[in-house]
């Protein structure tokens, strides 16, 4: 359908926009006269610099900074542009135990539950899953198994990759039906498609265009039971494209059982644009081969300098990648994950899978929408989509857009209608969505 129908700004539903009475004019918004209480999801909110008048629903596409990570970006942009070589001469090549980027890993170490040394830093996931893939020295002969579900740069990563080592990759489905989703069929979906030649089976955590939520745990808990009867050099290695659940769940991702993860860090752990992390343990490092010169390791340098080879395996800082980068940006993300830890990453995880299991719920007892998303909020995170009878997806979007309502279109050959509540977001704002969705039947 063409968008015809007119916008309902200016009316009762356009008028009840929570934010407005929640949140005062702008002026209010800024936190210099307010202290930060984490258990204040006003307070929480206040932090950003969101504009009051819109519902942002779109929380998992890129994130708006709070109040300690903008002051960490504006303290090191100011250094850098006051002394920009004694800036970054200090804090990135001279004490080891000065380098800023080492607050970072120990922050993002801190929320996996990991080591420092077992973090590498990265712009993005896309970033960590082609130095993964392009850095396995995967042999001709081997696959890489992966799903129908995964997003653009994942599946382009393993194509990329197994091309340039001879490789193949191959694709299977982990359900037929994402509001039915069942833990144990995809599970035994997995097990019926490993081969003897299957090295690497590369998943995303959060699918994002139905919302479905991985048990990972499970999943590797299977691929475990898998590798039992194989060869160490022939074991299955389980990559997770870990995004979308990254700063939602409430689980360790160093004791999830993959082998290695990847994720920005701009998106639901709130960092900087243009930041994100990879783990593994140092065993996994140890298998890949580095793409980019790192300047995060002194080994790779000296033997350079000294004409020879670096000794020892590879670790996670040789991975991340080198190359002068926006450091006031990456040096800012540790203040986002203590961001995030002052709040309380379980809080954060039910106060997501509230407000989503609020958005599933009405939109399941709406007769001309159909919900992509499980309503089982164990097998969902903060993304929800669904389809409107009558209406193509972007039509949708722009509806709720005119009234002030901002959601999104998944970039897939068949788009929906995405939503997306996060800790920015109260009940008013999923009331009113419900309320323009329930006027287009």
């Amino acid at each position: 359908m063409s968008l015809s129908r007119p916008s309902l700004v200016g009316s009762d539903i356009a008028d009840s926009s929570p934010t407005s009475g929640l949140l005062g004019d702008a002026a209010e918004r800024t936190t210099a006269a307010q202290p930060f209480d984490p258990h204040d999801w006003r307070s929480v909110r206040a932090q950003f610099l969101l504009s009051p008048e819109l519902a942002h629903l779109s929380n998992f596409y890129i994130a708006s900074n709070p109040t300690p990570v903008r002051d960490a970006l504006a303290r090191y942009r100011n250094a850098f542009d006051e002394n920009p070589h004694g800036f970054l001469d200090d804090n990135m090549f001279r004490r080891d135990e000065d380098m800023l980027w080492r607050t970072v890993c120990a922050a993002a170490a801190e929320y996996v539950g990991g080591h420092p040394d077992e973090i590498a830093l990265t712009n993005s996931t896309t970033h960590g899953l082609a130095l993964t893939y392009n850095g396995l020295r995967l042999k001709p002969g081997q696959e890489v198994l992966t799903t129908t579900h995964e997003f653009y740069p994942h599946y382009e990563s393993i194509r990329l990759a197994t091309e340039k080592w001879g490789a193949s990759m191959r694709q299977i489905s982990l359900y037929d039906s994402s509001p039915d989703f069942s833990v144990d069929e995809a599970i035994a979906r997995i097990r019926a498609a490993v081969r003897p030649n299957t090295r690497v089976f590369g998943v995303a955590w959060v699918h994002s265009n139905t919302g479905v939520r991985l048990p990972m745990t499970k999943i590797a808990a299977a691929i475990a039971d898998l590798n039992r009867t194989r060869e160490e050099s022939d074991r299955i290695l389980l990559v997770v494209d870990g995004v979308h659940g990254f700063g939602v769940a409430d689980e360790d991702v160093a004791k999830m059982g993959c082998d290695f993860f990847s994720a920005g860090t701009h998106k639901w752990i709130l960092g900087p644009r243009g930041t994100g992390i990879m783990w593994a343990k140092p065993e996994n490092w140890a298998l890949l081969q580095p793409t980019i010169p790192s300047l995060m390791t002194k080994e790779t340098s000296a033997a350079w300098r000294q004409n020879r080879q670096p000794v020892g395996p590879t670790q996670g800082p040789w991975v991340s990648p080198g190359g002068f980068a926006a450091y006031e940006h990456q040096w800012a993300a540790a203040e986002a994950f203590h961001f995030i830890r002052q709040i309380g990453r379980k809080r954060i995880q039910d106060r997501i899978l509230e407000l989503n299991g609020q958005i599933k719920e009405g939109l399941s007892r709406m007769k001309h929408v159909t919900l992509h998303t499980p309503l089982d909020p164990e097998l969902s995170a903060g993304i929800v989509t669904f389809d409107v009878q009558g209406y193509n997806p972007q039509d949708v979007t722009q509806i709720l857009r005119d009234n002030q309502i901002i959601a999104s279109t998944t970039p897939y050959a068949e788009p929906r209608v995405r939503l997306s509540a996060g800790i920015v977001n109260f009940p008013e704002e999923i009331d009113k969505t419900l309320t323009v969705i329930r006027s287009l039947a």
